[in-house]
């Protein structure tokens, strides 16, 4: 049984503790960016060192009261905040920005976990080096957070998500024990891997602190496309072709359709967009090439082997870098345009990439015969990543459809599951989807996460109800 974080606890706390670590709570630690949580309160307590981290979470254990690890809250499923009672300590790793040290022949940074994304770009970026993981929250998420939800973004199809971005990490673990795994190794095969096991955990099996973070050489030459597409089918061919001609330089491969534009019209209307009408499809290729190869020449033949294959009917190709940026601002503020627009139901899924055209058309199909909502399917195709958003008619609140949510949600989730799919891609399970994970999961998978979970943290102190369903401990 969890207790709250009382007085009593916070003056104890405080005979070990700078008085600086202790926070006033504010609104934002206790929110989360779609509305759907709020906390009750809590302790916020905002540690400077690694050993700070250790006490705090060693009082907590001890004395039975949850740890909320709080990053830049930016997730989207609600792991950032504790909504029931008791009151829980809020752990911000935001003090905790320092470069531990930067090795660009080795392509390899140690970053604490509090350093915010686009700071991790910008040090890689002085040394001559490319940390590729970008996200539309970059300015505000933080690497020990982007590490725990296991984060994605549209770079996932040349570098991999987070863990694979990963090469060691330092966490404090639920009893306030002290995991020293900064090793910039490559190869490390000594057992279980923590490291794996720690990212994508969502705090709930330890609080990490720092990280080995890969980097890479920088592009010599970028650029980018639009790519007008008849269907999602073709624009799985024009991505054969894309990788025929680029192999390994295609950054990024992101499917958009022009009901997601839609909504940028109707709620940025001074965005500046690249087509007069937007077409039903179409694909933003960016490339990233070197030997001497010019990004734009290479986007050309794309472009023409795709038009004579029939896969393309239209296309403009950036100019210039002050283009390629237009272009990804009207793919990175889609999310925005959702949340203003509101939607009823917000999937992340992903599935495998030849049943991707087929998913859409019949979702599609199967959800507009239940009203009349309007979609917008977009996201990572390269990947198999997309985002299936489900929107009340045009002039219509989301909230006059709150009593058919999960039916929706149900509808999409069964199919994805029934085509090999998973229901939570880059964004996991948080709060939002625990009761989700229990129902679509393979029973074995979820019986060994709660082992780990039990062995780990055995008074299920550490973001209880994350991932799993809160348990009360003996």
């Amino acid at each position: 049984m969890l207790n709250p974080a009382t007085g009593a606890f916070e003056n104890e706390l405080r005979g070990h503790l700078p008085d600086r670590v202790f926070r006033p709570l504010t609104p934002a630690y206790l929110e989360e960016r779609r509305g759907r949580y709020k906390g009750a309160g809590g302790l916020l307590l905002a540690p400077e060192t690694t050993e700070q981290v250790s006490r705090i979470v060693q009082a907590c254990n001890a004395a039975r009261v949850a740890v909320v690890p709080y990053g830049g809250g930016t997730g989207l499923v609600g792991g950032q905040v504790k909504p029931d009672l008791p009151v829980p300590v809020i752990l911000s790793l935001e003090r905790m920005q320092a470069l531990r040290g930067i090795w660009p022949d080795e392509n390899l940074m140690v970053a604490e976990a509090g350093m915010v994304l686009e700071q991790v770009q910008n040090l890689a970026e002085d040394a001559g080096r490319l940390f590729p993981l970008s996200i539309a929250s970059g300015g505000s998420a933080r690497i020990g957070g982007v590490l725990s939800t296991n984060a994605g973004g549209v770079n996932v199809l040349r570098y991999g998500n987070a863990r694979a971005l990963c090469l060691g990490l330092e966490a404090v673990l639920p009893n306030g024990e002290i995991w020293h795994g900064l090793k910039r190794l490559h190869k490390d095969n000594t057992g279980y891997d923590l490291r794996d096991l720690l990212i994508g955990a969502e705090g709930t099996l330890g609080v990490i602190t720092a990280a080995v973070l890969r980097l890479f050489a920088r592009p010599q030459d970028e650029g980018a496309a639009l790519m007008v597409v008849p269907s999602p089918k073709a624009a799985l061919g024009l991505l054969t072709i894309a990788r025929a001609e680029a192999g390994d330089m295609v950054s990024a491969f992101e499917l958009i359709s022009g009901q997601g534009v839609q909504f940028l019209r109707e709620t940025m209307p001074d965005l500046r967009l690249p087509f007069a009408e937007p077409p039903e499809w179409m694909v933003l290729v960016d490339l990233g090439v070197s030997g001497g190869l010019k990004a734009q020449t290479l986007l050309e033949q794309i472009y023409l082997k795709a038009a004579e294959a029939g896969l393309t009917e239209n296309g403009l190709i950036a100019q210039s870098e002050t283009q390629r940026r237009q272009f990804w601002q009207m793919r990175e503020t889609i999310p925005e345009a959702n949340k203003r627009i509101g939607a009823v139901v917000s999937n992340d899924i992903a599935l495998p990439l030849g049943e991707i055209p087929a998913f859409i058309d019949e979702m599609s199909a199967e959800i507009r015969a239940c009203g009349p909502f309007r979609i917008n399917c977009f996201g990572h195709l390269g990947d198999g990543n997309l985002h299936y958003n489900i929107f009340p008619e045009k002039g219509g609140n989301r909230s006059t459809y709150d009593d058919r949510r999960e039916a929706l949600k149900d509808m999409v989730q069964r199919r994805v599951v029934a085509m090999g799919g998973t229901i939570s891609a880059e964004h996991g399970i948080g709060r939002l989807k625990v009761a989700d994970l229990q129902r679509h999961e393979n029973p074995a998978k979820l019986a060994a996460m709660r082992a780990i979970k039990s062995a780990l943290d055995p008074n299920g102190i550490m973001n209880p109800g994350v991932v799993l369903s809160q348990s009360v401990a003996p």
